[in-house]
Order: C-alpha cells, then sequence, then structure tokens
C-alpha cells in the first residue's frame, strides 16, 4: 500500500513539475502535511468561530477583543488583527505566532507562495510602508483568497470592528505566512 502511495505521490509531483511553480509548492506542502495533527482546518475552524464577534463600544474594546490581545500582551485600546491571528492561533496548539505588530507575521523563514487553509495573509498599506492588516486563509477559489479577519469592517477596512470573511483578489495580498509547517532549525 505504501509504495502506491509514494508511486502516486510521485506520479503526481511529476504532473506538477511541468506546471507552474506556485502549484508543485501547493501540492509538496498539501503532501507533506496531510498526516499531522491539529489539521489546518482547525485552524480555520476556530477562525470561523469566532464570525460576529463585535467591539463592544468601536474602540477596540469588549470581552472577546481583550482575550485576543491578551494572548499577544496588549491593552484594551489596541489594533487587534494581528492579535486575533496569534489566538487562533494559540487555540489550535501552536506556539507561534504571537505578535500584535503586522509585519511581524512575516518573516522570511515562514513567507509562502501560495495560500493554504491556516495560512495567514498580509495587506500593505503604502501610506505607512508597511503589512498594516492580516487575516487567515479559509479557501482560495481561483484568484481569490476568502478569509476570516479580525479588526475589520464588512468594507474591508484595516480598523474595524469585528471579526468578518473576506473575499480578496490575490493581487491585493502582499504576503503569505505558512505558520502550521514546523521549522526545522538546523545546527
Amino acid at each position: 500500500m505504501s509504495t502506491i502511495k509514494l508511486f502516486l505521490c510521485l506520479l503526481c509531483l511529476a504532473y506538477f513539475s511541468s506546471n507552474e511553480l506556485y502549484r508543485r509548492d501547493l501540492l509538496i506542502r498539501i503532501l507533506k502535511h496531510s498526516q499531522q495533527k491539529p489539521s489546518r482546518f482547525t485552524i480555520t475552524e476556530i477562525a470561523n468561530n469566532e464570525l460576529g464577534v463585535k467591539e463592544l463600544t468601536c474602540h477596540n474594546d469588549g470581552a472577546r477583543v481583550e482575550a485576543y490581545l491578551s494572548v499577544v500582551k496588549l491593552k484594551k485600546g489596541a489594533p487587534w488583527c494581528a492579535a486575533f491571528v496569534s489566538w487562533v492561533y494559540q487555540k489550535a496548539g501552536f506556539p507561534k505566532p504571537r505578535s500584535g505588530w503586522s509585519p511581524d507575521l512575516f518573516p522570511r523563514s515562514r513567507l509562502a507562495r501560495s495560500a493554504l487553509p491556516g495560512d495567514v495573509i498580509g495587506i500593505y498599506f503604502p501610506d505607512l510602508k508597511r503589512v498594516a492588516h492580516v487575516g487567515i486563509v479559509i479557501s482560495q477559489k481561483g484568484d481569490y483568497i476568502y478569509t476570516t479577519e479580525g479588526n475589520t469592517t464588512l468594507q474591508g477596512g484595516r480598523d474595524g470592528d469585528g471579526v468578518f470573511r473576506k473575499v480578496r483578489h490575490v493581487r491585493t495580498i502582499h504576503s503569505i505566512a505558512d505558520w502550521y509547517t514546523e521549522r526545522r532549525v538546523s545546527k
């Protein structure tokens, strides 16, 4: 049975290697991590269970928002999109990421070429000259990535009042980070 699985994996890799690089990267990441627990879908399920959470007074406050902020040791009133991502990962059992600063969620070692469920997307704001909003990938359909994001609005602002589902075109996404895949440190 394992010989058949290996053969099918090699066949898939051969097929995808003739296609675009991002598809090969996507297949390798799926095959490599299909046996790990918790699954990527644990991350997306936790994020989706937060849909509808709203700030108490539209000033980055409220019991749930403050719970997100506490994971990254920020006080009530601080922007919380990155804290939301960190809270979701903590609930899923991951030690990282743990930052309330959006750019921290995109170290070079975590950057990915394609989006898988549970990955983190970063939106760049030219006026701030940095990634200033983040969300969690739920799925991708063609050129559109479906996300769950905290501290946003239905219209998609970066300083909103709740947790919402967003649909973003791939061209609007500056960075994708894979915090799911275990990184091995060389000695």
